[in-house]
């Protein structure tokens, strides 16, 4: 496991920063509120965090503008931190450019391209990529993405690098590269095979008159056993060519989801334009069927009848054109659904094609088998009089065979551990186990801050949240409150998912301005409390402006000012 201990960050010529470095102590206090005036720069030490550990800010900033204005050049950054007993250092700077990992006092070999020196530190040192940090340690009011508004890929990714199952997919990538060169090796062992049969033909004609009888019986062995591997190739290049059909097929339907989505929003705005329709038709035989007002018993000017009643009809005119619009539209999403419908009945078919292929395909492998046994028996028989070319060239043919079965045993087992290390294997298992704790995490800190719903992830991290009287809502439909009740206990519950499986483990956690806007002071006051319960373990970081509200909440205060232009740490 990854346990980061992280102490300090210190920093010179980076935003609003002078030529004076600026050094922040990160495990000092278990608790520390970050205060300061707008610009005084109190978010700076995130993006000199990120800075050097990532090598980009936190914020949407380019990299170029957050070398300070005024001086120009001599950016430099320095992040010091412990991971099992051996002290880091990253260092990095702009004007000049430079990136530098220490490692107890000695530079790391920079031999590398900056790339893989970047890929090095994240994934041998911190084990922590740019996105899990921006889920696990720092939480942004500004340019934080939560959770739930990152994509299915990015969610998953987050995910896999908290449950540190990152290696099955790197062990596909490696196994893409065996599947290739196990393809090759067959074509070469078959070429050898083919080029064996042909020497040892030419070598067996000098015994011919001996031999004619058995090596007729050898030959028809031979040949059916080239007919057998010739039926397996086969089979195998017309399952290979129909995997390759329903890759494609899949692709043409990846519309499905949007489509049917596309089709109800449409129907939705159908049945809405349909009551407005109806509202509008009863509005004007009301005018058509009354001259006086059934309340006030007063009489309705004609003109205002005649007025009212065009506008309305023009109205309920504009709303039948769009419905025919609509119906339009809605009739070829509903094409579109019938033949993806129809592709997926073809992709079914091919799918059962490809399950005939493999039987066939194992068929002729277990002839193969067979047919080896008799030839092996066959060649035994063979008299002795055979030359040692010959014996040699046979002993080399029989190894290509079994080299040959022990390759199409070998794409067999390739392709079942392929099945096994996609999205839908074993990766899917092991995040089964840990969807219920997750979920049973998220719910616990959604309680503790009175935000009363039931929040679920499904096994593709899918969110369904539902109210105590079970009303379904999305994440986009609730407050930005509440939607920051949800991100905090996310953000809590993969720190604690992170520690349950072993993968990270940070003494960190930085939130900038988060309590400002979105919370009310109920919600402050709970999500206080839950910090005060992290700090047995953590060194907690709050940038706020709610200064004076949150002092005596603290183990310790950092203020910010700017001074000539230039931002430092208050005395």
């Amino acid at each position: 496991m990854a346990n980061i201990i992280f102490e300090s960050v210190r920093y010179k010529n980076i935003l609003s920063t002078g030529n004076t470095w600026t050094e922040v102590q990160l495990n000092r206090s278990k608790s520390t509120l970050i205060i300061g005036d707008n610009g005084a720069g109190k978010s700076t030490m995130l993006d000199a965090l990120t800075f050097a550990l990532y090598g980009k800010p936190f914020r949407k900033i380019k990299k170029n503008q957050l070398v300070n204005s005024i001086n120009g050049k001599g950016l430099e950054v320095e992040a010091n931190f412990k991971i099992s007993g051996s002290k880091f250092v990253i260092k990095r700077g702009i004007k000049p450019n430079y990136f530098e990992i220490w490692k107890n006092g000695e530079m790391l070999n920079q031999d590398a391209a900056a790339r893989d020196y970047q890929v090095y530190l994240e994934e041998s040192i911190l084990k922590l990529n740019h996105k899990s940090f921006g889920q696990v340690v720092v939480l942004g009011s500004s340019t934080f993405v939560p959770f739930m508004q990152l994509r299915a890929g990015e969610r998953r990714e987050v995910i896999e690098d908290l449950l540190d199952i990152q290696i099955f997919t790197v062990m596909n990538t490696l196994l893409k590269d065996r599947v290739t060169d196990n393809k090759a090796t067959i074509k070469d062992i078959k070429h050898r095979i083919e080029i064996l049969d042909s020497q040892i033909a030419s070598a067996k004609t000098h015994n011919e008159s001996i031999r004619k009888l058995r090596e007729g019986e050898v030959e028809k062995l031979k040949e059916r056993l080239r007919e057998q591997i010739a039926i397996v190739e086969a089979e195998q290049e017309a399952v290979d060519t129909l995997i390759q059909e329903v890759s494609g097929l899949n692709d043409d339907i990846k519309d499905k989801p949007d489509t049917k989505k596309k089709l109800k929003e449409l129907q939705e705005l159908d049945r809405e334009l349909a009551n407005k329709h109806k509202s509008l038709s009863k509005e004007v035989a009301f005018y058509q069927d009354h001259d006086n007002c059934p309340t006030c018993k007063q009489g309705i000017e004609h003109d205002f009848k005649q007025e009212t009643i065009t506008q309305h009809n023009a109205k309920t005119t504009e709303i039948e054109e769009a419905r025919a619009e609509l119906e339009g539209k809605s009739s070829k999403l509903e094409g579109r659904i019938d033949e993806i419908d129809d592709v997926e009945n073809v992709i079914s078919a091919k799918n059962l094609q490809m399950s005939e292929h493999r039987m066939a395909s194992k068929i002729a492998m277990n002839s193969c088998k067979a047919i080896k046994e008799e030839l092996v028996g066959a060649e035994e028989q063979v008299t002795e009089s055979a030359n040692n070319n010959v014996d040699d060239l046979e002993k080399d043919l029989k190894e290509c065979h079994k080299g040959q079965t022990e390759l199409f045993d070998s794409k067999e087992v390739l392709g079942i551990v392929s099945s096994m290390l996609k999205d839908g294997g074993i990766k899917t298992q092991i995040i089964k186990q840990y969807v219920p704790v997750m979920n049973k995490l998220i719910n616990k800190y959604l309680s503790a801050m009175d935000f009363f719903v039931q929040f679920e992830l499904d096994e593709n991290f899918n969110e369904t949240i539902k109210s105590r009287f079970r009303d379904v809502f999305s994440y986009s439909s609730f407050s930005e409150g509440e939607k920051l009740r949800i991100d905090l206990a996310l953000l809590f519950t993969w720190r604690a998912v992170a520690k349950l499986r072993n993968s990270v483990s940070t003494n960190l956690l930085i939130m900038d301005e988060i309590m400002d806007s979105s919370l009310d002071s109920s919600g402050t006051e709970e999500f206080l409390k839950i910090i005060q319960e992290l700090t047995a373990d953590s060194n907690i970081f709050i940038i706020s402006h709610k200064g004076d509200q949150l002092f005596d909440k603290f183990h310790s205060v950092i203020r910010f000012e700017k001074v000539k232009n230039f931002s430092r740490i208050a005395a």
